[in-house]
């Protein structure tokens, strides 16, 4: 009960906490993000990805989880999914995480529509599904494969090449910000 109900929401109450407190909850904090003006966000989701990483693999080495992917592999599904929740993201300000912690600070301009996008975005799936879902299934369909299965990769040093790539695009990011500044600086 604690490890599939508790620590879930355990674990999401605390990224939602350190979303509100490092500012990501604002609209114009998301909305930068897709006009490249501020890159906090990405940066911040970055770093999770690094954490999250770098914590399954590390519990998985010390034999305290098993790694299961049973979920099939859909290239063309989520590209698509992808795409649509970047557009959708893009337009509204808001992603899910965002909505709930906005949410949970009392914005009402989260809850509302936020919740609306939620529900409706769920009955659209549900309906297109049966239709769309055989389609997507049939295109480049890799079955249940990781990453590392499919290039015949170690796992553990995959994470670590990916952890090492993701930290390399943060400092270039944190470098092309010091130079735009710069520049602005320069301009004035």
């Amino acid at each position: 009960m604690f490890s599939a109900v508790i620590l879930p929401i355990l674990i999401g109450m605390a990224f939602g906490w350190s979303l509100h407190k490092a500012g990501m909850t604002r609209y114009h904090k998301i909305v930068n993000v897709f006009r490249l003006t501020d890159l906090a966000v990405l940066k911040f989701m970055m770093s999770a990805m690094v954490v999250g990483v770098g914590l399954i693999y590390t519990f998985q080495w010390l034999g305290w989880i098993t790694l299961a992917i049973n979920t099939p592999v859909y290239v063309v599904g989520n590209f698509g999914g992808g795409l649509l929740f970047g557009i959708g993201m893009a337009a509204a300000g808001f992603c899910p995480g965002t909505v709930v912690a906005g949410s949970g600070q009392g914005s009402l301009d989260y809850l509302i529509p936020g919740m609306l996008g939620f529900f409706t975005g769920a009955l659209i799936f549900g309906l297109i599904y049966p239709v769309v879902m055989p389609a997507v299934t049939s295109i480049a369909n890799y079955g249940s494969a990781s990453f590392p299965e499919l290039f015949n990769l170690s796992p553990g040093l995959t994470a670590i090449v990916f952890m090492q790539m993701i930290v390399i695009v943060m400092y270039v990011l944190e470098k092309k910000k010091a130079v735009r500044k710069d520049k602005l600086a320069e301009a004035e």
